[in-house]
């Protein structure tokens, strides 16, 4: 996923320190300190999710929330997510990236929308989280501040003051955003949705962005019931009202981007947006297929999501780049989708969206040392010898045997390095159960 899009038949990466430092075909490599025997096996850059809601794995396939379109589902769950604190906030983005990290992500972004009164700093809880993994991560403070007595959907008690937001926003990127090349923490501003905060606030949101010199996210045309409340409140479509308020600029990622016309697709590129495709989401929530083809020949930086375990469930990149290769095909066609469109929007797509192509996403000297290595063995690849590319896509469920992010090892041979999985699975056993009871009463 370099700039060639090289594909090396024996080939090798050396990593030094966090850094490739060289790519090569059999027989050149390097002495190295520490090798990973990746015969059999095909390795890629390690995967980007541009989109998650880390805590959503407290609520995870929730019976009651299986069969709602979008605004009732969000309107069942919210009561649920108002109990978040700051120890659900650390365990349950800790469980989430180790999902992520076993399907070969390397670096995520987490959108954390619901920062309930008295809850702690639950940003921080997060990236101490990624941190004690090693995973990349791109947090983004999320916000609301339209309840239902305003408007919206949510409750009161999980929506902030506007000048709070901003202010909390400010401090976030001040206390963890790292500028540096190869950053293992950064920042974005993230109001969680047109229908749930001001216009007012999305303005002023990307004015703070472009004055701190970070990233917007938003979740963006998910369905046809946003469209509608879009017309219906702003007189005018999702695309136009995102131009209203500042939003469409290269520094703006968007997630879903379901249901944008031929007209906004062309605008949209223009402005060199990023779209987070989150294929599963979709799917279990009815809420369409995005025009993935048609938005990356545009000009957009089509990444890949996760989304939050209650809509997606299943955290897996590898199945999520599936998704997006057949959903491609079935909507435009069995050439349209291939394994390598759905491995580019899981790497480059996903670098695009962060801003960092060059920096993360590829397999180039200079770039980040996160690489992922999938075993192409066993029953499940018999017969798969024409195409190493395809048969890793197609031949699945497949996750990663290997994970190095920053030059060290995250999963070996298919498990975590970390010893405290047992331990962070029972505090969240205990979570999950505190959350889902109080929804129960």
């Amino acid at each position: 996923m370099d700039n060639e899009r090289r594909e090396i038949a024996g080939g090798w990466v050396a990593i030094t320190g966090s850094k490739i430092s060289a790519v090569g075909a059999s027989g050149s490599e390097p002495a190295a300190r520490e090798v990973i025997d990746a015969r059999g096996c095909l390795v890629t850059p390690g995967l980007i999710n541009t989109h998650h809601h880390l805590y959503q794995n407290l609520t995870r396939a929730y019976p009651p929330m299986t069969t709602a379109p979008l605004f009732g589902w969000l309107q069942s769950l919210y009561p649920l997510w108002s109990t978040l604190d700051e120890e659900s906030a650390h365990v349950s983005a800790w469980v989430g990236l180790a999902e992520l990290a076993l399907s070969g992500c390397t670096t995520s972004t987490d959108h954390l929308y619901v920062h309930p009164a008295g809850a702690g700093d639950l940003l921080t809880a997060e990236i101490e989280a990624a941190q004690d993994l090693g995973i990349r991560f791109h947090p983004t403070r999320g916000s609301m501040s339209l309840s239902v007595k305003d408007g919206g959907l949510p409750p009161d008690n999980v929506v902030q003051d506007h000048d709070v937001i901003l202010a909390e926003s400010e401090a976030a990127v001040k206390r963890h955003h790292d500028r540096e090349h190869g950053a293992m923490v950064r920042i974005a501003l993230a109001p969680c949705s047109p229908f749930s905060v001001t216009k007012k606030l999305m303005i002023e949101s990307a004015e703070l962005a472009e004055k701190l010199d970070v990233r917007l996210h938003t979740h963006f045309a998910e369905n046809s019931e946003d469209d509608d409340y879009s017309v219906a409140t702003f007189g005018c479509r999702p695309t136009e009202y995102l131009e209203e308020v500042g939003w469409c600029t290269d520094r703006t990622w968007v997630a879903h981007c379901v249901m944008p016309n031929d007209d906004e697709v062309a605008r949209l590129g223009k402005a060199g947006i990023g779209a987070a495709h989150c294929p599963s989401s979709n799917l279990i929530l009815a809420s369409g297929i995005s025009p993935v083809v048609a938005l990356r020949r545009a000009g957009v930086h089509v990444g890949l999501g996760v989304d939050g375990s209650s809509s997606a469930d299943s955290a897996s990149l590898w199945l999520e780049a599936r998704q997006a290769m057949l959903l491609a095909k079935l909507r435009d066609g069995a050439s349209a989708g291939s394994a390598r469109m759905a491995l580019e929007i899981a790497t480059r797509g996903g670098a695009g969206c962060l801003g960092r192509l060059g920096e993360i996403g590829e397999l180039s000297v200079g770039a980040v040392g996160d690489v992922a290595v999938w075993s192409l063995q066993g029953p499940r690849f018999a017969g798969a010898i024409a195409d190493p590319i395809e048969a890793w896509l197609r031949c699945g469920p497949v996750s990663a045997a290997h994970v190095v992010v920053n030059g060290k090892s995250v999963v070996r041979h298919g498990e975590l390095v970390s010893p405290r999985v047992d331990e962070m699975l029972r505090r969240h056993d205990t979570l999950a159960r505190r959350m889902q009871n109080f929804g129960s009463r």
